[in-house]
């Protein structure tokens, strides 16, 4: 997002946190899911999303003609949140909706913080995106963009049925819907980093040739927050091969101390010679 979007939509989150914060956590949620509805009209309605980022319009006539078009078809906390993000200076149409989609992810996370389960939120979606990754024809099902969401919604709900919170079984709706213009393992992966900043953290994600135990994990994690100066949530993908070692990606930076990895590195080495 450009500045004026930045400073629209982190106007329109305070609102929400101060919300969330007076609200129980079933409400909260319904709030997020009536944020993803408006978000799904927006995508739908370009006109729609010109009209009400148009600069040209005042805020206050821009929020009225939002409510105006939704009348009672969401609820009155739903709309006073969007009338503060509508009324705000965007850049581009299309950041309104990114925006809309994102303060409806972050009210379903701030749901789920209400009720204490935050943690149990953000790695449950973890462990279904490595389900995903490691079934190629699951994984082919649900990116395919030809495919119908509310089919592919239809197959996870019954693949977490019993596993998983609502609220996560909610966000792997909104990352099969492509939230933010990704993929859906990319959207999925976008969604488990936004619980880990909610919770004040950053994600390592950490690639091993056997299990790391508990406290090889703690201490790990321990490690990397000295290093980054904040908490770090460590997430495990365990590839027979890397062979030994480890690898850890946290944020853009990458170390690689796998066998694997030596080996390529001693291979090419030789091939230049």
């Amino acid at each position: 997002m450009q500045a004026a979007s930045r400073e629209s939509y982190a106007a329109a989150r305070q609102r929400l946190d101060e919300y969330a914060r007076q609200t129980d956590a079933a409400r909260v949620s319904a709030t997020g899911d009536e944020f993803g509805s408006v978000a799904g009209l927006l995508r739908r309605e370009p006109r729609l999303r010109r009209a009400l980022s148009d600069p040209a319009r005042a805020g206050e006539d821009r929020a009225a003609l939002l409510e105006s078009l939704l009348g009672d078809k969401i609820g009155a906390d739903a709309k006073k949140l969007l009338g503060v993000l509508v009324s705000g200076r965007w850049s581009a149409p299309s950041e309104l909706l990114d925006a809309t989609e994102r303060l409806g992810v972050e009210a379903l996370l701030a749901s789920a913080e209400q009720a204490g389960e935050l943690g149990e939120v953000e790695d449950e979606l973890f462990r279904f995106g490595q389900v995903v990754a490691a079934d190629a024809r699951l994984s082919n099902v649900l990116s395919d963009p030809i495919a119908p969401v509310s089919q592919r919604a239809e197959l996870t709900g019954a693949l977490l049925e019993g596993k998983a919170r609502p609220v996560t079984v909610r966000l792997v709706q909104v990352a099969l819907a492509g939230f933010g213009g990704r993929s859906f393992t990319g959207a999925l992966t976008r969604l488990v980093e936004l619980a880990a900043d909610r919770r004040d953290r950053q994600v390592a994600y950490v690639t091993v040739a056997a299990p790391l135990t508990g406290e090889e994990e703690q201490r790990l994690g321990r490690k990397l927050a000295e290093l980054y100066g904040r908490e770090v949530s460590v997430k495990q993908t365990v590839d027979p091969a890397v062979l030994g070692g480890l690898s850890v990606r946290i944020g853009s930076d990458l170390y690689d101390g796998t066998i694997l990895r030596r080996l390529t590195d001693t291979r090419n080495a030789l091939a230049r010679r």
